[in-house]
């Protein structure tokens, strides 16, 4: 090979990791100035009261406002009531999504799997706003009234198509070597699978399930047609009951506490970042 043809692909190397630097860069200035920008004006509203008082009612954000201090109150309805929906989301939907999942990696062949295969990238695909209305129809009305619960259901459906996915495609990348010397030694399929092959694919599931739970812990719509919303602190799983994305929903269309976005929006990016880094701290534990 002559020196012109060895310069002509050193030339073509450079230029195309040249270019993917540039468009990740690309990528990364508006994260960042994101991330930079709710960091900046949420940074302040970030206290104690902040976290533990209920949402300061309008006469209170006036009152406020006209002597020239800051606005009373906080976000606790709000995480109170995302952690409860979330909560009781994950108990139905990881325990659901993963038996999916198996069943879908295990059966791949079988009409059954394949039209379940099928459904589940069809549910992945449907706007949160229809899942929102199907579970007010399903769940509010039936009960007559919103509810932590019909919020909570409305969530799960959200999270199960990433549950299921996350758990079919780690236990297909699994060695067939881990299911032949668990049915080698003398163990049943249920018992290969609880005690080999789930642990084994235990980091690819949780970083599934920790998808799914920043995928739906911003969502408004689905709890603006089932959750609807309360400015009290409460634990009532059959009534009316906030969130932080709907807090923020209404902080916005209120111009006396539209400040208080960005400290509504910065504890989701912190909670979502704290999660990320439990899940990774947790999947290297359980692999070591």
């Amino acid at each position: 090979m002559n020196s012109s043809k060895i310069s002509r692909r050193l030339l073509v190397n450079r230029l195309f990791r040249t270019t993917v630097c540039v468009m990740a860069m690309l990528m990364v200035v508006p994260l960042m100035a994101i991330l930079g920008e709710v960091l900046f004006r949420g940074y302040g509203y970030l206290s104690w009261e902040f976290f533990t008082e209920p949402t300061p009612t309008a006469y209170n954000a006036m009152t406020a406002i006209a002597a020239g201090e800051a606005i009373p109150g906080g976000i606790a309805n709000g995480i109170i009531g995302t952690m409860l929906m979330l909560g009781m989301a994950t108990l139905v939907a990881v325990p659901v999504g993963i038996l999916c999942g198996v069943y879908l990696a295990e059966h791949r062949e079988k009409k059954l799997a394949m039209t379940v295969s099928y459904l589940t990238d069809l549910l992945q695909g449907t706007p949160s706003v229809i899942i929102g209305i199907i579970t007010y129809i399903w769940v509010v009305v039936p009960m007559r009234g919103y509810s932590a619960i019909a919020g909570s259901v409305a969530l799960c459906v959200m999270m199960l198509p990433l549950i299921i996915r996350a758990t079919e495609e780690t236990m297909k990348i699994l060695p067939a070597s881990l299911k032949e010397a668990g049915l080698a030694l003398g163990g049943n399929n249920a018992r290969v699978m609880l005690k080999v092959q789930l642990p084994a694919a235990f980091g690819g599931i949780f970083t599934g399930i920790l998808l799914a739970i920043s995928r739906v812990i911003g969502e408004t719509a689905p709890l603006m047609f089932t959750a609807l919303g309360c400015s009290l602190i409460r634990w009532d799983v059959d009534k009316p009951i906030s969130a932080v994305p709907l807090l923020i929903w209404e902080f916005f269309n209120d111009p006396n506490l539209q400040d208080l976005v960005w400290g509504a929006s910065l504890f989701l990016l912190l909670f979502v970042l704290f999660l990320n880094l439990t899940a990774k701290y947790l999947a290297k534990k359980w692999n070591s």
